[in-house]
């Protein structure tokens, strides 16, 4: 048959159109102050509210190959870094534009390529003067730009609006039991030492540290507390005002009297904070105004440096780190309990109730616990015939056995506790409710092992395998109690608490009474954890508020008005390969401001949806204001950072840390921003190479007489 090749040209580029398409949908998922979105499932009519292009990909129904390039690209990025997507999206959709226009002025696919490729990777590269270590951020933020007050703010709020459980206070409390000790602030030798840093800055929760302020009961008479340097403060118990009907935390005001049961009081002058800052506040930085998220992250990463200055172990583990989502409570019973919190059905809690006070012992499964269950790699015995895969365990004796034989296994060795990676049969289930033993599935690898430290408990994939060094002990069990003291039933199923002395892990408990909410809820608080965890894995951030992207925009700017002769040695530098022809060099200038036109309406947006400009247009004026200012300094960078450090720089961030002050500073992860550059540009040019049409069939006749011949090329 004949064949006919047809190039797709700037006028039916339908990949790239595609992308620009679905990218649209997530302009307003952008920046700090994202505007939700609720997605309704047609076939079920259930809602969900979103806020991450990630939930925004996984809503859409992508039939098209360039939807499920783009979904394969965001989940992507989503896997290795959790942050970041956002800003892959809107890239993904300014460049496709970008290079739509291109095509339309028509510049060749090759320069296209090239050129962008190119210029992204010198713009990564200059983009590295606006890195700063971690080390010293925390002088960064403890520097003259940050009020005291903005910290007494943060310091008031949070002792007011505690979000750790009380059992937590309970246990820290004992070591700032004698506030008659005084500490001197030189007597540890580690002060200095640049790996724990954080020492020196300000625990944003009252009673964790040797540094912490003082805690007392709300309605104690307050003591003013009398800092070194002769200052006095006194109390702060501010009150908030929520004025949306539907998201607003219900009960605020019933609950708060409940919950704030302590406040913190803040002491020393102000030329002692830098010596109490720490990695609450750049949680707070990286956060970029997720506030309820952020809250709880510093109540981790404060407990976890409390036990971390007892093991000499890392001082903000992840892995330590899990979530449960309980639906019927207000957002004011969000907190953080140490041990494991999980939800049970009523009938295991009936089970955990007779447990409660008892020291338990406890089997760890990495598999399902379940009779057709097999390992990865298991391979069947050859010459035998199967005649039936999965039998019926209601029915015919080989299930009966299977149930009483597991059964057996669990009584002989004593067993209480079974946690299980995977699924339960349902059925094997009820039998060990029946006999008092209690079995948790779906449970994460990292808690197995959390377990395992502490239980000398090993885990075993199959129950057969089972024998006495396998089962630890000293787990307790306990239905959860919330911050009032009071044990929750939410109906359908009931929060319990696992926990064993010495367990490092933590639970973020998340509550909302908005069922569409709640993934909303769960999504950001694990966005600003990941933030905080790749800041310190990278050792480096980058200054944010639009900084970097500004610089970029500069860069490629000038690089576009620099003539680029390939006989001039010193002006090709800025593109390393050597066979670039004299159309890439014609070109050069057109597509480096289709790139730089990327990142132009990035910012635009960005200041747009935080209500920094009135309109894109005036935030496009705001940005050459910028660009010109910086053309005019002579040093495009040593003006943006002059510009972030007087907090001058679109006023980012202050919006979305109104309750923080107006000068806390933003900050940006280092490898998740420039891995999305990348793999945004990487699907755009992939795309725009493979966007092809093959016709086959015996159409050639009609081909040739057709307007479009031109485009076809004949095989």
């Amino acid at each position: 048959l004949p064949m006919a090749f047809r190039d797709v040209n700037a006028r039916r580029h339908i990949g790239l159109q595609q992308l620009s398409s679905l990218a649209l949908a997530g302009r307003t998922l952008l920046g700090p102050m994202k505007s939700c979105k609720f997605i309704v499932d047609e076939s079920t009519n259930q809602s969900t509210l979103i806020c991450s292009a990630v939930r925004l990909i996984e809503s859409l129904d992508l039939t098209g190959a360039a939807g499920q390039l783009l979904n394969e690209t965001i989940q992507a990025q989503n896997k290795e870094f959790n942050t970041g997507m956002s800003t892959l999206l809107f890239l993904i959709g300014a460049w496709s534009n970008a290079v739509l226009e291109c095509l339309q002025q028509n510049v060749p696919v090759s320069a296209i390529v090239s050129v962008m490729s190119e210029g992204l990777n010198s713009c990564c590269e200059r983009v590295q003067c606006l890195q700063i270590s971690i080390h010293d951020v925390n002088k960064e933020i403890c520097s003259c730009s940050v009020k005291p007050n903005a910290f007494k703010s943060i310091t008031c709020q949070i002792g007011c609006n505690s979000l750790l459980n009380p059992q937590i206070f309970l246990y820290v409390q004992k070591d700032i039991s004698a506030p008659e000790e005084v500490i001197p602030r030189n007597s540890h030798s580690h002060q200095e030492d640049d790996s724990k840093f954080n020492e020196r800055l300000l625990s944003p929760l009252a009673g964790f540290g040797e540094r912490a302020s003082l805690v007392k009961p709300t309605g104690e008479k307050s003591t003013p507390m009398i800092s070194g340097s002769g200052g006095i403060t006194s109390s702060c118990n501010k009150q908030k005002l929520t004025h949306s009907r539907y998201f607003s935390t219900l009960g605020r005001s019933h609950f708060s009297s409940q919950q704030s049961n302590f406040q913190g009081y803040l002491s020393g002058s102000s030329a002692d904070l830098c010596e109490c800052c720490g990695l609450e506040h750049l949680a707070m930085a990286l956060s970029h105004g997720n506030q309820t998220g952020v809250k709880l992250l510093q109540s981790i990463v404060a407990y976890q440096r409390e036990k971390a200055e007892c093991s000499s172990s890392s001082q903000f583990n992840i892995a330590e780190i899990v979530t449960c989502c309980l639906l019927g409570l207000p957002e004011s019973f969000s907190c953080v309990s140490p041990g494991f919190v999980t939800l049970v059905s009523p009938e295991q809690a009936t089970v955990i109730k007779y447990f409660e006070d008892k020291l338990l012992r406890i089997l760890l499964m990495d598999g399902d616990l379940t009779e057709q269950y097999r390992h990865l790699g298991f391979n069947r015995p050859c010459n035998v015939r199967t005649v039936l895969e999965h039998p019926s365990l209601l029915e015919g004796r080989a299930g009966d056995l299977w149930l009483s034989s597991m059964l057996d296994i669990l009584r002989s060795f004593e067993v209480n506790l079974v946690l299980v990676k995977g699924n339960v049969c349902e059925n094997l289930m009820e039998r060990c409710i029946a006999n008092s033993i209690l079995v948790i599935g779906s449970v994460t690898r990292d808690v197995l092992c959390a377990f395992g430290e502490v239980t000398s408990a090993q885990s075993v994939t199959y129950l057969t395998q089972l024998n006495a060094s396998c089962v630890g002990s000293g787990a307790q069990v306990g239905l959860w109690k919330a911050c009032d003291g009071r044990a929750m039933d939410l109906g359908e199923l009931v929060p319990v608490s696992i926990k064993v002395e010495g367990i490092p892990l933590l639970t973020a408990v998340l509550t909302t009474t908005v069922a569409s909410k709640m993934q909303l809820i769960e999504d950001q608080f694990w966005t600003s954890a990941y933030r905080l965890h790749h800041a310190l894995s990278d050792k480096k951030v980058f200054r944010g508020g639009g900084a970097v992207e500004l610089l970029c925009l500069s860069h490629i700017q000038m690089l576009a008005e620099k003539p680029l002769q390939p006989e001039n040695k010193n002006a090709v530098k800025e593109f390393h390969n050597p066979w670039l022809t004299a159309s890439v060099t014609e070109y050069k200038s057109v597509v480096l401001r289709a790139l730089a036109s990327g990142w132009k309406q990035y910012l635009s947006v960005v200041m747009f949806n935080t209500a920094k400009a009135a309109s894109e247009l005036e935030a496009r004026t705001s940005i050459d204001h910028h660009l010109k200012k910086a053309a005019e300094c002579g040093s495009p960078s040593a003006y943006i950072l002059k510009e972030f450090r007087k907090g001058n720089l679109f006023r980012a961030g202050s919006g979305a840390f109104a309750d923080y002050g107006e000068d806390v500073k933003v900050y940006d992860n280092l490898a998740a921003k420039t891995e999305a550059w990348r793999r945004a540009l990487d699907l755009v040019l992939l795309v725009l190479q493979t966007d092809a049409e093959i016709i086959t069939g015996p159409q050639r006749n009609q081909l040739l007489n057709s307007h479009i011949s031109s485009e076809f090329m004949f095989l």
